[in-house]
């Protein structure tokens, strides 16, 4: 079942290394994380950028095909590096994140860890959690409707000169408001810690079903964050003329969009599947990162 946690048997052959390329750390501990593999006749498949800062002339793909040649995918650098590989992978390719820098929410396994973890997720043995994730189209005059994956968020922001946007929300079929603000995040429980947290959304529980809508800068103060089903389709309408609007997905991917264009926005079939191995819970993640006081 989406989001619960599983331990399962998961016989590795080829693994998939993403590392942040703008960190030296993450790139040297890559390298030699591919060079130990390689010498144990693991196939090691990296990303076209890791590839070329590493001047590594073994096998490598696009970002977003990485987890279609692996069984196993190694992001090394912090959350939004996971996120880049996370949004494209395959439902059954587990992921593990190995923190570079300061804790993450995505990427528990910290560098000294990584050697036993990995000698350990190599033998199969270690416990995965899914993740739900959103299908985000656009639909409107002259859009492909093509489709992109988020695990955190789908936003809708206006420029920095434009006005309030105007937005028309729909949910499960029957309308719901409509918002004037600086924008709306659509967020995932596992993107409820990140921008959504920021504007004064809610923090969800990473494996609830639940989907959030936070309002940016609302223009009534009665306009605040709401909590659904993630069974349910949202539909948000631009009313706006003549402004300066863009789709921003996980922060990392956008698209401008005009009045009579709709996002829609969609369960996807298709989970993240991220590998637990620290002894932290989440309530240890959530009082280290937001500094919470000791029990």
């Amino acid at each position: 079942m989406c989001g619960e946690r599983s331990r399962k048997l998961h016989r590795v052959k080829t693994i998939g290394i993403s590392a942040k390329i703008t960190s030296d750390d993450a790139l040297q501990f890559a390298a030699k994380v591919a060079a130990d593999l390689r010498a144990r006749d693991f196939g090691v498949c990296l990303d076209y950028g890791t590839a070329d800062k590493l001047n590594d002339r073994g096998k490598c793909v696009a970002k977003g095909d990485l987890g279609k040649h692996s069984d196993l995918l190694v992001t090394f650098g912090g959350d939004g590096t996971l996120l880049s590989v996370a949004r494209h992978a395959p439902k059954n390719v587990p992921i593990l994140g190995v923190n570079m820098g300061t804790l993450g929410f995505l990427t528990e396994v910290r560098v000294e860890e990584f050697p036993e973890v990995m000698e350990r997720v190599l033998a199969g043995d270690f416990e995965s959690e899914e993740r739900v994730t959103f299908d985000v189209t656009v639909r409107g005059p002259g859009r492909d409707h093509r489709s992109y994956r988020v695990l955190n968020d789908a936003t809708i922001n206006k420029s920095a000169l434009a006005r309030i946007i105007e937005m028309r929300v729909t949910v499960g079929g029957e309308f719901v408001s409509s918002f004037r603000a600086d924008g709306l995040i659509i967020a995932t429980p596992t993107g409820s810690t990140a921008y959504n947290l920021s504007a004064g959304g809610p923090i969800i529980y990473p494996t609830m079903g639940a989907v959030v809508l936070t309002p940016i800068c609302p223009h009534m103060l009665t306009n605040r964050p709401v909590v659904l089903p993630d069974t349910l389709e949202i539909e948000i309408g631009i009313v706006t003329p003549h402004q300066e609007i863009f789709l921003t997905l996980d922060g990392q991917e956008g698209l401008p969009i005009a009045q009579h264009d709709t996002v829609c926005i969609n369960k996807s079939p298709i989970p993240v599947t991220l590998i637990r191995m620290t002894r932290k819970s989440y309530f240890d993640v959530l009082r280290a990162k937001l500094k919470w006081g000791e029990g």
